[in-house]
């Protein structure tokens, strides 16, 4: 009599359930463990649950600007404006495009949101232009130029000499690798500053420089001394409507950012897109406090070393450069020599604070293109906590509408359910929170809708599963063969409902923007996340429990009842019967 066959292990077999049990669960302590490790144990609320501001800004094309708003710029832009405002700490801001034209602005309430506010509202392009006249902010009486001598090295009108003018420091008989720009703040000092080659900068500057007067000297053309008699910069609209419109290579009127200086100044010299880095720091050597450390690539580097080549040796204010931002100057430092190498320094009576800003503003202030502020809008946190108190209620109500379903019509395996319920939000929880810090993630008011609609997905799950066991239960078998022949079926049916469900989170993530994009990323990390959990937790448990007496003896309570189910006759007993009845027959 041939040896009876070894029964093939069916597909889907047991395994060893208690290692996938085991491997989930330290998953869960793990990143529970990195959660409290980490000091994230809340996730990251976005604007509309934490308060805050959001911003559009909407590109505008300039005067000889053709075809420049293009996704192109507009990527870049949001990079720029990105890098600008999280210089700042404020790294829960969020800055994406809106269609062809804008570009949003979320900040979130925080210490730095008043600072990241007037980065984000100076977005346009940054250039280096000569100082030609400097005069108070208010309405000033016209200046009458006097006839000058032209410089035929520099192209520049000499400066008015005589016994009051003051005169400046020469320019280093030797190129230095490294130069340095004083701001007309600087404090007085009893001897002159040294650069790196041991030369001196120039003369002390006082503490509280005068304002400069209009020089006669200073070659501006008439319609731009009658336009600086009129404008007022102690005014907010005047102030940002001063240069507007103006080109690179043309000369114009710009007011300090404070409004108690305006500036007739040359055409750029230098673009701030050839600024590579700048950082504040301390001089400790030379004790003079904060100043602002700037690089500029190859052509920046020649651009620049021509332009103070041409300011070293002017009279005050044609030694300076302003650095303008927006149509707004931001500082204008003095010089005293070509500053060469790529390297240059600037200092001044900085703070940390604002040495840090104008860092900033250097690094991150050259924009592709222009933009303006089409819209401001304050969320406040109270409505936002409004908001997510509505949504935890509305994901309780889910919840337990789903937990009373199970009870009432699965019974006993609304425990697996339930169970496998909590996994979920336990992995969902603890990777939202650490997401945070890592990529950025907030939540906001959508991705807790999307939590609250990945209920139904996870439960759905459960229930194909249930199903395909009480089917199994159905055609006659005991509960442990079920589990294990109903598990390829429903395997099948849950990838395919969570293929096209994350199918459809990954489109809604790509083609959307703001906060849709939220909703979109949190279904689709939670319908990952029930993968994980029906595989590893859902199937293993209910291996181990169809071994208890309670579901293998198809208890009332147990949700198996054959009885209740309908089952038919077990197939094998029936046979066995009839072989047993035709046996005497055969005798």
């Amino acid at each position: 009599m041939a040896a009876p066959k070894k029964g093939r292990k069916p597909s889907g077999g047991q395994g060893r359930p208690g290692r996938a049990l085991a491997f989930i669960l330290i998953a869960m302590v793990a990143l529970t463990g990195g959660m409290f490790i980490s000091g994230h144990t809340t996730p990251r609320l976005g604007i509309d649950l934490a308060g805050g501001t959001s911003i559009t800004l909407t590109a505008k094309n300039q005067p000889g600007q053709k075809n420049a708003i293009n996704q192109t710029n507009m990527n870049t832009a949001v990079n720029v404006i990105d890098r600008r405002v999280n210089g700042l700490g404020v790294t829960e801001s969020e800055v994406q495009t809106q269609g062809k034209e804008n570009i949003i602005v979320n900040i979130p309430r925080g210490t730095n949101e008043k600072q990241a506010r007037k980065q984000v509202g100076t977005t346009a392009q940054l250039f280096f232009r000569p100082v030609l006249t400097i005069a108070p902010g208010g309405k000033t009486p016209a200046p009458t130029p006097s006839p000058s001598a032209k410089d035929k090295a520099t192209g520049r009108d000499k400066p008015a000499t005589g016994d009051g003018a003051e005169k400046s420091a020469s320019p280093s008989a030797s190129p230095t690798t490294q130069g340095r720009a004083v701001t007309d703040a600087l404090k007085a000092d009893a001897t002159p500053k040294a650069t790196p080659s041991g030369k001196p900068s120039g003369k002390p500057q006082p503490s509280t420089p005068p304002v400069p007067q209009p020089q006669p000297g200073a070659n501006v053309p008439p319609a731009l001394q009658k336009k600086l008699a009129s404008v007022d910069c102690t005014k907010p609209i005047e102030r940002a409507q001063a240069g507007q419109g103006v080109q690179a290579s043309e000369p114009t009127i710009a007011c300090s950012d404070d409004g108690k200086q305006k500036y007739v100044l040359g055409p750029s010299d230098v673009a701030g897109t050839e600024v590579t880095d700048a950082k504040a720091g301390y001089d400790n050597q030379r004790g003079s406090g904060w100043l602002v450390q700037l690089d500029f690539n190859d052509k920046g580097s020649k651009q620049f070393a021509a332009s103070t080549g041409k300011l070293a040796g002017q009279q005050m204010p044609q030694n300076q450069f302003a650095i303008v931002l927006d149509g707004q100057v931001v500082s204008a430092p003095s010089v005293s020599q070509s500053i060469t190498g790529g390297n240059a320094e600037i200092s001044g009576s900085f703070t940390q604070q604002t040495a840090e800003d104008l860092a900033n503003v250097l690094s991150y202030g050259a924009l592709p293109l222009t933009f303006e502020e089409s819209s401001v809008t304050t969320v406040s946190a109270a409505l936002g906590g409004e908001q997510l108190q509505a949504g935890l209620i509305a994901g309780a109500i889910g919840l337990a509408l789903v937990v009373l379903y199970l009870v009432v019509y699965y019974r006993g395996l609304s425990m697996i359910a339930i169970l496998s319920l909590l996994a979920s939000a336990i992995l969902t929880y603890t990777i939202m929170t650490l997401l945070g810090p890592a990529i950025g993630f907030a939540l906001n008011l959508p991705a807790v809708c999307g939590a609250i609609v990945a209920i139904g997905i996870t439960a759905d799950s459960f229930i194909v599963y249930f199903e395909r066991i009480r089917d199994e239960i159905r055609e006659g078998r005991t509960l442990r063969p079920a589990v294990e022949r109903g598990w390829p079926r429903a395997r099948r049916t849950i990838l395919v409902s969570d293929f096209v469900s994350f199918l459809a989170a990954a489109v809604l993530f790509a083609v959307t923007v703001g906060k849709v994009q939220g909703f979109a990323f949190t279904l689709g990390l939670t319908t990952l996340l029930d993968v994980v959990v029906v595989f590893l937790f859902t199937k293993p448990l209910m291996t181990i429990l169809a071994k208890r007496k309670f579901f293998s003896s198809g208890h009332p309570w147990s949700g198996l009842d054959p009885e209740r189910l309908g089952a038919k006759p077990p197939l094998r007993r029936s046979r066995r019967t009839a072989a047993r009845t035709d046996h005497p027959k055969e005798a």
